[in-house]
């Protein structure tokens, strides 16, 4: 399949052309942000008033097909994968220029989108945002924000490096603090690099409030801006766990993710240590659906180890897992635990315990916190602290009505098509209420930057 074949596969029928561009494809990579662009491209297909095409960064790992860099998807008449992997993380740019304007170029071009959406930049680099502008000086630009990436050189996770705090504010002095190899200067630089790519796109997305407000204090137009919960595309709810005898605890706990230091696991294992034995009983069990630990630095590897084999029979640790697998794991657990000590914005994993109606146990910061109510349908803990984890599972160990009261203010979380519907009505706000564009400028200034 070619490139031509895709742009020229079916007549849109005068709907509204959306090309999704996403970091990488569910079925090669599947993180969060994956499955959420691809969710809203499936959405936008399936609605009158749109027609969708899905391009998605693969790299390395992918054997690249041939000189091109466009390669087609097996069973998809609309999707392509785009091989990308010269990367530069700081300036998150995409050094092979080349490929760019030969192969995305070509491609925008024949496939003549009215929208394109941008649904992340990594590993892409912001060159292909300033391609597209290039190339479709008409054509809607937008882009959906995932963690902190252009504010924070350390995985755009605004935590400090070394101490693994949290941060507050981005700023050249405070990112020295982190990385004193690089000057204030060229932190400076890198950000009015960020910020005038950026300004080639007409609006901005994001799934939650804290992230978006963190975007406009760094400097992101607030007329730009919106807030759009992510879609879930599932169809499989899980059955209630059932109990053996009425006097059964709701005692089964679960961590759903990847295993990285930024996802609060040894916070987690340090807590279930924490619980007194005559509490947590025979009853009680941690099981860990987590992939990638592998890939993570050696010192957090053998620390997860140690902790696992201190943690005894009280807790399981199950390797990765598939979203189809979803229902029939959340069926054996009665709650899930979200122990992450950075900010979040919208993990896909509260929306899914949601939907299968189990409520979470969360850090109370950033956007887990906007998402899970305190009280109402989940319950918060201090970031980073075992002991406060600790209390909370003594709590519903203790007192089993808890689990009914949360269940009860569940709501039902947004799926792919109601996010497909709010993106659509967008795109043509953006469209009817259109200013003059910026000025653009030299691809070569990244290198000055």
């Amino acid at each position: 399949m070619t490139a031509e074949t895709v742009a020229d596969g079916r007549d849109g029928g005068g709907a509204l052309r959306v090309l999704v561009i996403s970091h990488g494809h569910p079925s090669i990579s599947l993180g969060g942000a994956e499955v959420a662009s691809y969710n809203l491209h499936q959405g936008l297909k399936s609605l009158a008033g749109s027609q969708s095409f899905f391009l998605a960064r693969v790299g390395d790992a992918y054997p690249r097909h041939g000189r091109s860099a466009l390669m087609g998807v097996a069973n998809a008449d609309d999707e392509l994968l785009y091989h990308a992997d010269d990367y530069d993380p700081f300036l998150i740019s995409n050094r092979n220029t080349g490929d760019i304007r030969r192969d995305l170029d070509r491609f925008v071009r024949t496939l003549r989108p009215d929208v394109v959406h941008f649904h992340h930049f990594i590993g892409l680099g912001l060159e292909t945002l300033y391609a597209v502008r290039a190339a479709l000086p008409n054509a809607l630009i937008t882009v959906t924000l995932h963690e902190f990436l252009p504010l924070c050189h350390h995985h755009g996770q605004m935590v400090k490096t070394g101490s693994n705090k949290l941060c507050e504010t981005s700023s050249p002095i405070a990112c020295n603090g982190c990385f004193p190899e690089i000057s204030p200067a060229a932190f400076l630089r890198r950000k009015h690099f960020l910020q005038s790519i950026l300004s080639l796109a007409d609006g901005f997305i994001a799934p939650s409030r804290f992230l978006i407000e963190r975007y406009i204090e760094w400097g992101l137009p607030a007329e730009k801006c919106t807030v759009i919960e992510n879609g879930l595309n599932v169809r499989e709810r899980a059955e209630q766990r059932q109990l053996r005898q009425p006097s059964e605890r709701r005692s089964k706990f679960a961590y759903f993710g990847q295993m990285t230091p930024y996802k609060g696991i040894d916070i987690l294992l340090e807590a279930v240590r924490r619980v007194p034995d005559a509490l947590w009983g025979d009853d009680a069990s941690l099981t860990i659906f987590g992939g990638n630990l592998e890939r993570q630095p050696e010192d957090f590897r053998l620390k997860i180890a140690e902790l696992l084999e201190k943690a005894g029979d009280r807790v399981r640790f199950a390797g990765s897992y598939q979203n189809k697998d979803m229902p029939s794991l959340m069926g054996q657990v009665d709650w899930v635990l979200m122990p992450s000590i950075w900010w979040e914005n919208s993990p896909v994993i509260i929306q899914e315990a949601f939907f299968h109606r189990r409520p979470l146990i969360c850090s109370g910061i950033g956007g887990m916190a906007e998402k899970v109510r305190d009280g109402i349908d989940g319950l918060h803990f201090r970031v980073g602290s075992p002991e406060d984890l600790a209390d909370r599972l003594c709590d519903v160990l203790r007192s089993p009505q808890i689990w009914s009261r949360l269940q009860q203010g569940i709501g039902e979380p947004k799926n792919h098509l109601e996010c497909a519907e709010e993106h659509l009505v967008f795109y043509r706000s953006l469209l009817e209420g259109r200013h003059a564009r910026p000025q653009a400028f030299p691809v070569g200034l990244q290198q000055s930057a």
